[in-house]
């Protein structure tokens, strides 16, 4: 049997010859390839794109924090409420959902302080837990620079946005978050890491990267196994930042 230059056969040629020669032959009808069902199910857009679709949560409209508790204390959340937004009261603690969320589209509204003062970590800080574990930045980093992986837009201490697009300190930015949770088995084996799609401002900023653990200020991230939902935490960092608008889609 002839060895060709490039590894094959000569039998493998006369098989792939008449194969490909018969797939090519094939003609369908567009409508070969066409399915109908499932249907999508009908979803009211917002009136605006930031504003909550029909099959949307809404966890903060403005008006109370009823679907918040305190972490620490698991009583009534402390921050204050006015003019449509919550703000941080410094060292009341982190706030909570009351509900528990896995797989997710989240969309939260926030700003920094008007009054500018700190640099770096210390200037418009909190960030936003996911499953209460993995932190998506909030941080003034209009023009203040820190580490790349601590800055608005980042998922903390692991992944640096691909670019910086936070507004001016008091201008409301846009975080649509798109979170897939991580897959344990039933021994507590991570199977499949969790993912985090950003979009800040409408620009993209973190591409469905994989997150390597749970939030670490000081270590290397490691799974543990946890509950496939659990609540939203809302970081109190010290600063005036405020939130509003704040909806859920479950995936």
């Amino acid at each position: 049997m002839k060895i060709l230059k490039h590894g094959f056969t000569c039998v493998a040629m006369m098989v792939a010859f008449p194969l490909f020669a018969q797939q090519k032959d094939i003609k369908l009808p567009p409508e070969a390839t066409e399915f109908w069902e499932p249907v999508p199910r009908k979803v009211t857009a917002g009136a605006e794109n930031h504003l909550a679709p029909s099959d949307a949560i809404v966890i903060f409209d403005g008006k109370n924090l009823n679907n918040f508790q305190s972490l620490r204390t698991g009583n009534a959340a402390e921050w204050k409420v006015e003019n449509g937004a919550m703000t941080v009261v410094p060292k009341t603690g982190d706030i909570r959902t009351k509900d528990s969320y896995g797989d997710m589209q989240l969309h939260v509204e926030w700003a920094s302080p008007t009054v500018v003062k700190g640099e770096g970590q210390g200037r418009g800080n909190s960030g936003i837990f996911l499953m209460g574990k993995y932190e998506v930045q909030v941080l003034d980093s209009y023009e203040s620079r820190t580490y790349s992986n601590g800055q608005a837009g980042s998922i903390y201490k692991q992944h640096v946005p691909l670019v910086n697009a936070t507004k001016a300190p008091g201008e409301w930015n846009t975080y649509d978050i798109f979170f897939t949770g991580p897959r344990f088995n039933a021994d507590g084996i991570l199977l499949v890491p969790a993912k985090v799609t950003l979009i800040h401002n409408g620009v993209l900023v973190q591409n469905a990267v994989e997150l390597k653990g749970p939030t670490e200020y000081i270590g290397i991230p490691n799974y543990l196994a946890h509950p496939s939902e659990l609540p939203i935490v809302l970081q109190d960092h010290g600063d005036l930042v405020r939130f509003r608008n704040i909806w859920v889609r479950k995936l």
